[in-house]
């Protein structure tokens, strides 16, 4: 079971309960699930009855409580256990990291977009989901990135999107960033949503395209951007290269890996890699909160999470010494190119490149 499917599985669990009579809520859009946090167990957690805890009037244990018996007679589930406050704990037949690893190798770099119906998401959502989202920015570089990103992101969930600014971007701003868009003037008929992040205290041409866009998009939109070499860096203190080096590591390894004579095949992965399943598995909810709020600043620090915490892992992939290929090292370099995948389509909506050496 994907994390797609159990995200659905959890949503039948609630609209059971509710046509059972013992809760009392409207049926939500989404269910986010992920692999436990700490002082969790099992494959997967939900908080869906924190969610649902004070529209149903009932305290979050008791909603999780009503709802453990419909999730455990799910065929693919194998047991449910209540932690904390009231957080369901998953446990699936069959290998569940392995699942999530698949469904990325699936996607490829498209794992986490969305066409309506929760197509590629875990958490279930349609977001805008083939309603046209119209952006409007005024005649400022970041203003102008950030829109694009924006667009770039929303698109991926489904939305049709037209952007547009009060005058047509420099040539020098298309040239080196590579922006661009639908319309220059006053906003159209339509109400647009107005994308006006805090402008750049300098001019971040100089930087070039990737470690440009980069700055202008990792900080919040209401965060003054610093324009500088740190993003030039080639070391560990620069986010960008970190994420790129993650990036240029996993393509690495599938070339050794392919010298060695064997390929990546999901399965079992022990060790040090929970934390980085977490955010692979994050990642679809990840994208639509970042389509939802008009945010790339969220998908780039997202980023940044997968790539620290893919970093530590990276170096267990390969057999070391005289050491032979087993099952294990095929499942890690299953995960390894999962990462690699999840940091390509990131970097590819925000407009930066992912290199395959670095």
């Amino acid at each position: 079971m994907t994390p797609v499917e159990l995200s659905r599985t959890v949503l039948h669990a609630v609209r059971r309960a509710v046509d059972a009579g013992e809760l009392n809520v409207t049926v939500p859009a989404r269910a986010v699930v992920a692999p436990p946090g700490p002082g969790g167990c099992g494959d997967y957690a939900t908080s869906i009855a924190l969610q649902l805890a004070r529209p149903a009037g009932q305290p979050s244990r008791r909603v999780a409580e009503v709802l453990r018996p419909y999730l455990v007679a799910a065929d693919s589930i194998a047991d449910v256990v209540l932690t904390g406050p009231g957080f369901l704990n998953i446990s699936l037949h069959g290998s569940a990291p392995a699942d999530l690893v698949a469904e990325i190798l699936r996607h490829g770099p498209r794992y986490g977009y969305g066409y309506g119906h929760g197509h590629g998401r875990a958490d279930g959502s349609g977001g805008d989901s083939g309603r046209i989202v119209r952006l409007h920015c005024p005649h400022d570089l970041r203003a102008v990135v950030v829109a694009e990103a924006a667009a770039r992101i929303l698109r991926s969930q489904g939305a049709l999107v037209r952007t547009s600014c009060t005058a047509p971007p420099e040539p020098e701003w298309t040239a080196t960033l590579g922006v661009r868009v639908d319309a220059a003037g006053p906003a159209s008929a339509a109400p647009p949503v107005n994308v006006r992040p805090v402008p750049a205290p300098a001019d971040p041409l100089r930087l070039g395209r990737d470690a440009g866009r980069w700055a202008l998009l990792h900080p919040a939109a209401h965060d003054r951007p610093r324009i500088g070499d740190e993003h030039l860096v080639q070391r560990e203190g620069n986010p960008l290269f970190r994420v790129r080096y993650a990036h240029a590591r996993t393509r690495a390894l599938s070339r050794n890996a392919a010298d060695l004579g064997f390929a990546a095949e999901p399965g079992p992965v022990s060790g040090t890699a929970q934390e980085l399943l977490v955010a692979l598995a994050d990642h679809p909810r990840v994208l639509a909160a970042a389509a939802e709020h008009r945010a790339p600043d969220r998908l780039a620090r997202h980023l940044v999470t997968v790539g620290d915490a893919a970093l530590p892992f990276l170096p267990t992939v390969l057999p070391r010494g005289g050491e032979k290929p087993s099952a294990a090292h095929r499942a890690r370099l299953a995960l390894a190119e999962a990462v690699g995948a999840v940091l390509a389509g990131g970097l590819s909506l925000l407009g930066i490149d992912a290199p395959d050496h670095l």
